[in-house]
């Protein structure tokens, strides 16, 4: 588990390292739409949250379907946000979780306006727009672009990230700068790369990646390395 330094606002990425799960999921998965054990899930999570330092209430997940629905949460919801790819929020103290296995989790802050941002952005979600969604449900709070830093997780990367040539020239067109080639000589795709160039066009230039890559990092959890496999989470959180 990596975390960023001091500040009001943490982010933290987990790896596959240190949980309950076995088999497939070993160890640390915290997906719980995955077929893993619900017990081994619900232990993982309760590490999360007593590792991070909040209740395990205050953590929110979402139900991700690759869309661009960004929620804007202000408590608890005693649950899953349904049908959602992102979320907002201005209130301190509630984390905003993000699971993935290869798509990109993308956290997001401006400290002076205290409001922060976490958004699944798999293929189908950053063709759709859910990154000009994530700048304006927080600009709506209130954040300045110019202000907002952006910390992009671990994710497949255009080296391991193979795609069908008409895939990729439709992910191109909608992101500018993904298009690159595969160690295999074929099409490929870095999301991260075209998400950036994406960022710098709405405002947004401090914006930072973790290098790993998914499918190359046996310590992550990878669907197109492996199948049937667990989820990593990417958690931000503004302390009060």
């Amino acid at each position: 588990m990596a975390s960023n330094g001091p500040g009001r606002v943490r982010r933290v990425i987990t790896d596959r390292r240190g949980g309950a799960s076995s088999g497939d999921f070993a160890s640390f998965n915290l997906g719980d739409h995955v077929g893993d054990a619900p017990a081994a899930v619900s232990t993982n999570r309760a590490r999360l949250a007593r590792r991070i330092g909040l209740p395990q209430s205050d953590v929110v997940w979402m139900d991700q379907v690759h869309g661009t629905r960004i929620a804007r949460v202000t408590r608890s919801p005693g649950g899953a946000v349904p049908a959602t790819d992102g979320l907002v929020t201005d209130r301190p103290g509630l984390a905003l979780a993000v699971l993935t296995a290869d798509c990109v989790p993308v956290l997001a802050a401006d400290e002076v306006a205290g409001v922060i941002g976490a958004v699944h952005a798999g293929r189908k979600g950053a063709v759709a727009g859910i990154i000009p969604s994530l700048i304006g449900a927080m600009t709506s709070l209130g954040a300045d672009a110019e202000r907002i830093t952006v910390l992009l997780g671990p994710a497949a990367t255009g080296r391991h990230y193979e795609l069908p040539d008409e895939l990729a020239d439709e992910v191109e067109a909608a992101l500018p700068g993904s298009l690159t080639q595969t160690v295999a000589g074929t099409a490929g795709v870095d999301l991260r790369a075209g998400i950036k160039l994406q960022l710098a066009g709405l405002g947004v230039s401090r914006v930072d990646s973790d290098p790993r890559c998914t499918i190359a990092e046996e310590t992550l959890f990878s669907y197109r390395r492996q199948g049937r496999t667990g989820r990593q989470a990417s958690v931000i959180w503004r302390q009060g």
